[in-house]
């Protein structure tokens, strides 16, 4: 097959210079797309035929697989997805998507996953229906994670929840306090507040939620206020908006 309409959906940068310098040694290739954000994308590739898309799995605002929620299944092209999520994800995606490459990934896992999708698209085989499935089946995990996979030069670690002390907002980021270290994620903190259980992580303030079982102390402030003492000496504030939902949550 020659002219693969092909899109890069990833918001490092650096991740989709990459992707694209492998591609451009690909003379049957034909880069129609690349943003760093999913909702353009979205539009995008609603009101444009493309037959390849390398699409990151963990962005902020927007994910990937909200990103394919948004399009009607023949608009759906095979999709190759670019992750470090856990391995909960990979089994599905081993079962029902056409490929992904988990981040960092070298030039030969690369090409071996661009071949296949070459035969893939010469079968004009769809994928919509498999593709799907895997929503469906990841649904569950994006809603309740078990721990949250960080990327750092050179290597993809993880934190459980357990281990999260408090979240703090970082524009569309959120900052992740664990210990003595922070970690950031790409997500927003009304993302994070939707997938986390609120029972055991309790938003203090709108840019601030905290693991419940890391609290110490409640005190008084000014103007209905509160400040909350941790357990490690770390003091945050309860604003007024979230006040009475947090003093009923700890039976206060």
């Amino acid at each position: 097959m020659s002219n693969i309409r092909t899109v890069i959906v990833d918001d490092e940068r650096l991740a989709r210079q990459r992707i694209r310098r492998m591609l451009a040694e690909q003379s049957d290739v034909a880069v129609t797309g690349e943003f760093a954000q999913a909702e353009s994308a979205a539009e995008f590739l609603s009101q444009n035929e493309t037959d390849l898309l390398f699409l990151d799995v963990q962005m902020p605002v927007m994910d990937g697989f909200a990103l394919l929620e948004t399009l009607s299944p023949e608009r759906i092209p095979v999709v190759i997805f670019t992750t470090a999520y856990d391995e909960h994800a990979v089994r599905a995606f081993e079962v029902h998507a056409f490929d992904y490459l988990l981040k960092p990934f070298d030039d030969q896992r690369f090409g071996k996953t661009l071949d296949r999708a070459r035969k893939y698209l010469a079968a004009q085989n769809g994928n919509s229906d498999r593709l799907m499935t895997l929503l469906d089946e990841l649904r569950q995990a994006r809603q309740e994670p078990v721990r949250f996979a960080i990327k750092s030069p050179g290597r993809v670690f993880f934190v459980r929840l357990e281990e999260i002390d408090w979240v703090e907002a970082a524009d569309n980021y959120a900052s992740l306090h664990v210990g003595s270290e922070t970690h950031l994620v790409r997500e927003t903190m009304n993302s994070l507040e939707g997938r986390l259980d609120g029972k055991k992580f309790l938003r203090i303030h709108r840019s601030t939620i905290v693991n419940a079982d890391r609290i110490k102390e409640l005190r008084p402030w000014f103007h209905g206020e509160y400040v909350v003492l941790l357990k490690d000496g770390t003091e945050l504030t309860l604003s007024r908006t979230y006040r009475e939902k947090i003093l009923a949550a700890l039976g206060t």
